[in-house]
């Protein structure tokens, strides 16, 4: 067993100050939380600039501290090995514990940027002919040197980081992060993990609700210890957060007005092994649809069988939102520079520097909320595509959910501009959240090399035959990317679920060479194992009048017995209705009007949200539902709903033949 950490944000709404009884209501308890978050702001902003230099990180890279030992996990005892300490203003009291806080939080944004320095180092070393377009061979050298967990995404953002100093600094590429981009802001927050008893304490009152108490500043500059006080605040626990769960030290901030409880809390998990997976399910990414994938099974002697269900998740209508929205961030972010601009030429003196200054203001905010609110769609459509893709394997049985890697996704071509558009959008965020959910089952998450996916047909050749991409089935003679086509064997189906197919056999086949991060605990692939994908029928079991004709060895369906009278007259036709006031009858109006019957009662885990408004499947889209018995959280997207089918229980699957298309001449 081991422990899974989560976090809910909860609100807290006044106060009582434990001394005098005294109630605090929330806008005096948000601006108390406010200063208190302000002083360790400054004292972490601080020590952040002070450090922001090549031997600084250095020093922190090394893990040793000034006494020759091993620099510890925690950030606050770190950064005191090393010596760097902090102190406030003159005339302001603070206690060592708010001191511990600024500390870590410093020491985390400190140990952040040694990840982005390692890329800017391999990027600047490896750096290409074209920064816009690396050849395999560029490619190839500087996946070499990355740092575990660096993505496509993340090398294209800092490649035109580092063109664009180069660019303004006559050719020279920068020799540290430092040089590239100033200290990182700290934000206003104060993180109680690195606190004990003298400073906060939490417990919990019931199965909803708990009570914090720490110590917050009277005023905004304490000069003494009395103009401290000791405030309790009841918090309302989520219902997500389980009456069993284990609850952290939070962190505190406010918004808006209101404080923000940040509460970690830790739930006992059960172990998902790296190997002997039998049934696991492979999802691929994809433009509209954000998540296209297949369940499959390894049968005895090393054959990957499909069940021939393929499963979608498209969200069309949700991506086309984001990108309309990020059209107006960017049109809004033009505008705000082209004002920052005409504001540096004016003066203050100027008639026109207030109007033009206001005009900025507005700006301004109207853009931070415009990203707000992609930032909470996004998250949004990440975690509905993730307990979606969760779903489907609780519901069939699979130990392993298999994805590719975003480290080696880079595609070329129009591919290659939709996994653009995508790459600051769901993916990573999709990725963290089916690790979260899937922890909760015990199921494994592994990802496998991305190249190749697409290319090569799951069917047949073994990584070797090569597939035909084209608009739709009907139009295999045209150049595509939606449909695939396998000349060899004739396979016709959508083309990401012809990539998960193959993602699932990578997985499967090469899951003994599975490697774990110890510091991450991320599971991926190196090696690639290609190996051809069956598709089969699940066995139906027999039904009790074909069990009894099997038993009593008769016709299940007997030919029916012939009347005794002879038809010696035609069948008498319907009475047609005639309009009225008309001598002509018409036949497009029907005698009766035939009621459509209710859906039937489907059972079966379906994800959770509000349910979408049109029964229409999207055009060219099968098997994927819009109606009441299947909700996904947006009124814009379909998905394949989830059925609990059962793991081949009824024995091994039927083989199926391959899907033989209609070639047009």
């Amino acid at each position: 067993m081991s422990k899974l950490t989560a976090t809910a944000t909860c609100t807290a709404h006044g106060a009582i100050v434990e001394q005098t009884g005294q109630v605090v209501s929330q806008a005096l308890l948000a601006q108390r939380v406010a200063w208190l978050t302000g002083l360790a702001r400054e004292l972490a902003a601080d020590l952040v600039a002070g450090r922001w230099s090549a031997a600084d990180l250095d020093a922190l890279a090394s893990g040793v501290g000034l006494d020759g030992r091993v620099l510890p996990a925690k950030g606050w005892m770190a950064a005191r090995r090393l010596g760097w300490g902090v102190s406030p203003a003159s005339g302001v009291h603070v206690c060592d514990r708010v001191a511990r806080c600024a500390q870590e939080q410093a020491a985390r944004l400190l140990r952040l940027a040694l990840h982005r320095r390692e890329m800017v180092a391999a990027i600047v070393a490896t750096w290409p002919r074209d920064p816009g377009r690396r050849t395999d061979a560029e490619w190839d050298a500087l996946r070499a040197v990355l740092p575990d967990g660096a993505g496509a995404a993340e090398v294209r953002n800092r490649t035109r980081q580092i063109r664009a100093y180069r660019d303004k600094h006559d050719g020279v590429l920068p020799a540290d992060l430092t040089q590239l981009e100033g200290p990182p802001a700290c934000a206003s927050q104060i993180v109680l993990a690195a606190a004990d008893r003298q400073l906060a304490t939490l417990e919990r009152t019931g199965e909803r609700s708990a009570r914090l108490r720490v110590k917050l500043p009277l005023t905004a500059c304490p000069a003494s210890a009395r103009d401290w006080a000791w405030h309790v605040l009841p918090i309302a626990l989520p219902p997500t957060v389980p009456a069993e769960a284990k609850l952290c030290a939070p962190t505190l901030r406010v918004v808006k007005g209101r404080v923000r409880v940040d509460l970690p809390f830790q739930i006992p998990i059960g172990f998902a092994p790296a190997t002997g997976h039998v049934i696991g399910c492979g999802f691929d990414w994809g433009l509209n649809a954000v998540l296209t994938g297949t369940i499959g099974h390894l049968t005895a002697d090393g054959r990957v069988v499909s069940d021939g269900r393929p499963l979608a998740y498209d969200a069309g209508g949700v991506s086309a939102k984001l990108h309309r929205l990020r059209a107006e961030r960017e049109h809004l972010a033009a505008k705000r520079t082209h004002q920052e601009r005409l504001l540096a030429g004016l003066t203050p003196a100027d008639a026109r520097f207030a109007e033009l200054a206001t005009a900025w203001e507005v700006i301004s905010v109207e853009h931070e909320r415009l990203c707000a609110r992609i930032r909470n769609l996004n998250k949004a459509l990440a975690w509905s595509a993730a307990r979606w893709a969760v779903d489907q394997a609780v519901a069939a049985g699979a130990t392993v959910i298999y994805l590719e890697d975003l480290a080696t996704l880079e595609a070329r071509g129009r591919r290659g501009r939709a996994n653009a558009r995508l790459s600051g959008q769901v993916r990573g965020q999709v990725v963290e959240a089916i690790r979260h959910l899937a922890a909760r089952h015990s199921i494994a998450v592994v990802t496998v090399p991305a190249r190749g996916t697409s290319k090569y047909c799951p069917r047949c050749g073994d990584g070797t035959s090569m597939l035909r991409h084209c608009p739709a089935p009907d139009r295999l003679a045209e150049r595509g990317w939606a449909w695939a086509w396998c000349p060899a064997c004739g396979l016709s189906c959508d083309r990401d679920w012809a990539a998960a197919e193959r993602i699932l056999a990578r997985g499967l086949l090469g899951q003994q060479a599975t490697r774990t991060d110890r510091t991450t605990g991320t599971r991926t692939i190196r090696k690639v194992v290609e190996g051809n994908v069956a598709r089969a029928r699940r066995p139906r079991k027999a039904t009790r009048a074909a069990r009894r004709a099997r038993r009593t060895r008769t016709d299940l369906h007997p030919r029916p017995e012939a009347r005794d009278r002879a038809k010696n007259r035609p069948t008498p036709k319907r009475p047609t209705r005639t309009p009225k006031n008309s001598s002509m009858t018409s036949s497009r109006v029907p005698d009766r009007r035939t009621v459509p019957a209710p859906p039937p009662n489907r059972g079966g885990q379906r994800p959770a949200g509000q349910a979408p408004q049109t029964t229409r499947p999207p055009a060219g889209r099968t098997g994927l539902a819009r109606d009441p018995h299947h909700r996904t959280g947006f009124h814009r997207v379909a998905a394949t709903p989830v059925l609990p089918l059962g793991p081949y229980a009824d024995g091994p699957p039927r083989p199926r033949p391959p899907d033989l298309p209609e070639i047009l001449g």
